[in-house]
């Protein structure tokens, strides 16, 4: 059986997971600490980081990027029939998510509401370019879910998290998104791609009260969003 070794809050497995899931994949899970790295998880891990997957061969593989490409290339795709020039945009599409997953948690840790202000508008970038592309719908590709989809899923979901703990909304102005996060959500993915206690350790950490979310900003919120700009619109100064 295909084993992951993770962290439970990395957003990297996350993906990694959401993918075997989508794709009906059996899995284990093995959850270690980053400040204390077992050595079995060094010696299989050169860059020392999660997520690794140790596949039904029993080669260790890391790098997110690297496990993705193997699961979809060893397993059935998750849409047939997709053009090269299209696959490629995909992967594009994939990675704009991929190298946003710590922007997102460093905004997320922000300590005070110029912070959060200054770090969403950053992220506010990514989720405009991605307004633009989406179409009719449900998911990026159409009618079935995809590895853009499954890419974005790890940055939705957060954001669906802080909303519902704060009221803040990382989407807001972004009707596209929105729907894009709700029909996303709905699959159950997010969920079944994390520990059972995966919101209750993600809240622990994000909304602590040594972040400005997590002190409690929920009335605050559409202030922070106007702070910020707004991030949702052309003239706000974020495509």
């Amino acid at each position: 059986m295909i084993k992951i070794v993770s962290f439970k809050i990395c957003p990297f497995v996350q993906r990694v997971t959401a993918l075997l899931e989508a794709k009906g994949l059996e899995y284990q899970v093995e959850y270690i600490s980053l400040s204390d790295k077992p050595q079995w998880f060094l010696d299989i891990s050169p860059n020392g980081q999660v997520p690794v997957m140790v596949t039904e061969g029993g080669v260790a593989l890391f790098e997110s990027e690297a496990i993705i490409e193997y699961i979809e290339e060893a397993y059935a795709p998750l849409q047939a029939n997709v053009s090269l020039e299209q696959k490629a945009l995909h992967r594009a599409w994939s990675y704009l998510a991929a190298k946003n997953y710590l922007v997102q948690c460093g905004t997320m840790r922000s300590r005070d509401a110029e912070t959060l202000a200054e770090k969403s508008a950053k992220l506010g970038t990514a989720f405009d370019k991605i307004e633009k592309a989406l179409g009719d719908g449900p998911f990026f590709g159409g009618a079935q879910i995809g590895l853009v989809d499954i890419a974005w899923l790890v940055l939705l979901h957060r954001a669906q998290i802080i909303k519902d703990h704060t009221g803040y909304d990382f989407l807001d102005g972004r009707p596209k998104t929105q729907a894009w996060q709700a029909e996303i959500m709905a699959t159950g993915l997010a969920q079944k791609a994390g520990a059972e206690d995966f919101e209750e350790a993600f809240t622990n950490f994000y909304l602590a009260e040594v972040t400005y979310l997590g002190r409690g900003i929920k009335d605050q919120a559409p202030q922070v969003a106007a702070a910020a700009g707004g991030c949702g619109t052309a003239n706000a100064g974020c495509c």
